[in-house]
């Protein structure tokens, strides 16, 4: 594995976190792929211009930190698996594990795809 591949997406891996909590919609422009495809927790499925129009809403958490996060390239594609504990705006506790797809074109890693799966309290519970 090169490891400056790992590292840039570890980076990248972290400020799609930020720019979660930040609603920070430029740099979600930037960085997913023109066709890029998000799961929701709720099953729900959009596309880019959707995800950014529902990031400039602002998050629905008033924390978010990374917990665990695996990064594992194949070629031009990569895996970055984490999980994260959040807090929402109404104090309640719970995590998230997700899955995002990134595909290198040039120097650059696009993420083309996200799955988000949020967990019960229990579960965080057991992973604290």
């Amino acid at each position: 594995m090169d490891k400056s591949d790992e590292r840039t997406l570890r980076r990248l891996n972290q400020e799609y976190a930020d720019a979660f909590m930040n609603a920070d919609v430029e740099w979600y422009r930037e960085h997913l792929a023109e066709d890029f495809v998000v799961i929701e927790s709720d099953g729900s499925v959009f596309n880019k211009a959707v995800f950014l129009t529902n990031t400039a809403k602002g998050p629905d958490v008033i924390e978010y930190k990374l917990q665990e996060v695996d990064v594992r390239i194949y070629g031009g594609v990569a895996l970055v698996q984490a999980t994260g504990l959040w807090t929402g705006k109404d104090e309640s506790k719970g995590l998230s594990r997700y899955i995002d797809v990134y595909v290198k074109t040039g120097d650059d890693w696009k993420t083309v795809s996200a799955q988000i799966t949020r967990a019960s309290v229990a579960q965080r519970e057991n992973l604290s």
